[in-house]
């Protein structure tokens, strides 16, 4: 996510940091360098325009020119700047009525249905009691795929006659009555290109459903080409807000950076991977932050906070510290940390973290997993009984080498002999921990 823009600003801040004093000619081309990042990562040339207008305005003031720190004073304008763009604050879901409406609109392709799908789950581990609708009767098995979803998710999906939207929206309303559901999730048609009929459907849809959001779905890998169907859907929708999807794959930052400022409207949501939990609420402070390299501990804790089994992760570490740490419990830890996610997002979510070979960390996480797995619940508990011919049976199974399996066990040694260390007190942590 943002990995060119991250490279170039971070190369730009830089060549700045620690020069004790700033100018107007470096000021200059360091904002010029910035411009020339933002237009590389396909931002619309009018948020960019404006925005490094407002930086070199204040990065030529007084407070900066004479700083102490006015290399650290100039990121902060930018991150300042960045969190403006991109709508200031976090705008959450306004759902007043009962049942509340939220209808997707978007483009063919942009992830609607699996976007509806994710939505719904978010809503239910807030409380409500969400219904599935099915209104996209063009395109092919886009209703079977939402009910498969509905399914996994246990989620109800209200289809009605699988061919006339309006008709199938009316029904779900009604339907809701009857299922107890106090949120309706509505998948609408998408095009390839925007056309007049596409419209008017939803036109009529909202008409119908008078709903408490519209939010269209943005794809992040179509960049600035975004920018003028997020117009005509404003235009013809008044539209609530956005949710921008494949924000994982996208390496450029564009849509982000520029569908906020363009119509006015905030994102409220970003997809952040394939799974259905991966829905995250979009604050815009937490974004730049993760664009400067600066991290985004917040949402790190509370995706945690949300995914991990806390009475699992105290017992691992009690069990940890007296030195009774088994294979059979280092598995555990690698299935909670497979909880919050791919590796890499993790990573950037660190305030400086180090650049990391991640596809390599992930092969590596993959193969001690197996190699547990194709252990004995015995051998798990005790790998002490491991011997040549163990080892090799373990290999075959894990398809890894006994090479792999020795070093694996060595490092479970030096774990438990670093915990039996701090146990009895024979190695001190740094700041008195």
């Amino acid at each position: 996510m943002f990995e060119n823009l991250q490279e170039k600003l971070s190369k730009i801040f830089r060549a700045i940091t620690g020069q004790g004093r700033l100018t107007e000619k470096n000021i200059s081309e360091a904002v010029r360098q910035v411009k020339l990042s933002l237009l590389e990562a396909d931002v619309n040339y009018k948020a960019v325009r404006d925005f490094i207008e407002n930086v070199k305005q204040k990065a030529l003031g007084e407070e900066v020119l004479r700083s102490l720190t006015p290399d650290q004073q100039f990121i902060k304008i930018v991150r300042d700047e960045l969190i403006n763009i991109m709508g200031r604050s976090n705008v959450p879901l306004q759902l007043k009525h009962q049942p509340a409406v939220i209808m997707l609109a978007g483009l063919q392709g942009s992830g609607k249905t699996t976007t509806a799908g994710k939505l719904a789950l978010y809503l239910r581990k807030l409380g409500r009691n969400p219904l599935l609708v099915a209104a996209d009767t063009y395109r092919p098995a886009a209703i079977d795929q939402l009910e498969k979803i509905g399914k996994s998710l246990n989620i109800p999906v209200f289809s009605g006659d699988r061919k006339n939207a309006l008709e199938i929206v009316k029904g779900a309303l009604k339907a809701s009555q009857e299922l107890h559901c106090n949120v309706l999730v509505l998948d609408t048609a998408g095009r390839l290109h925007i056309d007049d009929e596409m419209m008017k459907e939803l036109e009529n849809i909202k008409s119908i459903t008078n709903p408490d959001e519209i939010l269209m779905v943005v794809d992040a890998m179509v960049g600035q080409d975004a920018v003028n169907s997020v117009l005509e859907f404003d235009r013809r929708l008044s539209l609530t807000g956005f949710i921008v999807t494949k924000l994982d794959g996208d390496a450029r930052g564009g849509v982000i950076l520029s569908i906020s400022y363009v119509t006015g409207k905030p994102v409220k949501f970003i997809g952040v991977g394939e799974k259905l939990d991966a829905l995250e609420p979009f604050y815009p402070d937490r974004v730049a932050g993760r664009i400067l390299g600066m991290g985004d501990v917040l949402s790190l804790i509370e995706k945690a906070e949300r995914e991990l089994d806390r009475e699992k992760m105290e017992a691992a570490a009690k069990k940890m510290l007296q030195a009774q740490f088994t294979l059979e419990d280092f598995r555990e830890q690698l299935r909670e940390l497979k909880k919050l996610g791919p590796l890499s997002s993790l990573i950037e979510m660190l305030p400086g973290a180090p650049r990391v070979d991640v596809d390599a960390s992930e092969k590596e996480l993959k193969k001690i997993e197996a190699i547990i797995n194709s252990m004995t619940p015995e051998e798990r508990k005790n790998p002490r009984i491991l011997n040549a011919s163990r080892k090799l049976r373990i290999a075959k199974g894990s398809g890894t080498t006994v090479q792999d399996v020795n070093k694996l066990l060595k490092s479970y040694e030096q774990m438990k002999e670093l915990m039996q260390r701090l146990k009895h007190g024979k190695l001190k942590l740094p700041f008195g921990l």
